[in-house]
Formats: C-alpha cells, sequence, structure tokens
C-alpha cells in the first residue's frame, strides 16, 4: 500500500493549502501503472499466468468512446473484464482501446485513463483506485460488467440461467 502523508511537526489545523497539486500528481502517475501493464499485455499479445483486470470507468468522461446501447445501459460508470475474449489491445500514452463482446455483441471501448476509477488485479489482490472529479456527483449503484466468459468457465448457475454478469466488490480505504 502506498501512503503520503506530511511529518507530524507539519500538520496542524492551520495546515496551509498546498500551491503544488501533490493529489493530482500522484493520481497521474498511477494511472500510469494501469498504463504500463495495459501497455505489457499488448506488447506480449496476452494475459500472463492467471491475471486478468477489472477496469472500472466513467463512461461520460471526455475522450470516452462506447457503443450507444452500453451507454444507455451504464449512464455513469462501467467495469469491463480483461480475461479472456478481449482483442485489438492498444495503448497510447493517454488511452487505451480493446475489443469486448457484451451478451454475444462485440463493441470496441476507447477509454481515456483519466476517466479510470478503478483497476482490479484478482489473481494477485492488486488494486488501485483513483478520484473521480470532484464536481461530480457520487456514483450510483450499477450492474458489473457483462463481458463472455468461456463456457467452461462459468459456475452451474450461471449456465441454467444464461446469465453472465460479473459482480465485483470494491472497497475503498482512506
Amino acid at each position: 500500500m502506498l501512503t503520503c502523508s506530511l511529518p507530524p511537526e507539519a500538520m496542524s489545523d492551520e495546515t496551509p493549502e498546498s500551491l503544488i497539486p501533490y493529489d493530482e500528481i500522484v493520481q497521474d502517475a498511477l494511472r500510469a501503472v494501469v498504463g504500463r501493464v495495459l501497455r505489457e499485455v499488448e506488447q506480449t499479445g496476452g494475459l500472463p499466468g492467471e491475471h486478468h483486470f477489472y477496469i472500472t470507468f466513467k463512461t461520460r468522461a471526455p475522450g470516452v468512446s462506447i457503443p450507444k446501447h452500453l451507454l444507455e445501459k451504464f449512464p455513469d460508470e462501467m467495469t469491463i473484464v480483461i480475461q479472456h475474449r478481449f482483442w485489438d489491445l492498444k495503448v497510447e500514452d493517454d488511452s487505451f482501446a480493446v475489443g469486448l463482446s457484451f451478451g454475444g455483441v462485440p463493441a470496441t471501448l476507447h477509454v481515456p485513463f483519466a476517466a479510470v476509477t478503478q483497476f482490479h488485479d484478482p489473481a494477485v489482490e492488486f488494486a488501485l483506485t483513483f478520484h473521480a472529479d470532484a464536481a461530480e456527483e457520487p456514483a450510483e449503484e450499477h450492474e458489473e460488467a457483462e463481458n463472455d466468459v468461456p463456457d467452461g468457465e462459468r459456475d452451474e448457475a450461471a449456465k441454467e440461467d444464461g446469465s453472465n454478469v460479473v459482480n465485483v466488490d470494491f472497497t475503498r480505504k482512506k
């Protein structure tokens, strides 16, 4: 866990407001971690070992491009899964694009790293949570990603009802 704090002698009720945007700088640096990880997957052509990623992002953030039906279903925030069925992963300095299937329908998503609010690799319990724009309202609860997974990996209940919804519980640590 990364912790940044002031020394005790610098802390008081009258700590001056910083003229250096430390929080923004740290958020950008941590988002660069997501970019580096995705770039390595792009360069190697696949995920190593059991690694897979849950990436949550603001669907209406500047630069986000997703199909209209997904925007209607996820008007604020969406979680995607990069695991078995993804293609055409392209990573740029400030964004990534990836092909995924939603309910059997292929789609290409373009997501700026600035829109990402959470990144989680459950294979190694690595997670990052990013601050959303302070001007935004808190996110409402919503259904999580509906990426397709290989039939052999669905649990029996999901096979019976045809469901492929992935539920992820992200907890925020402050």
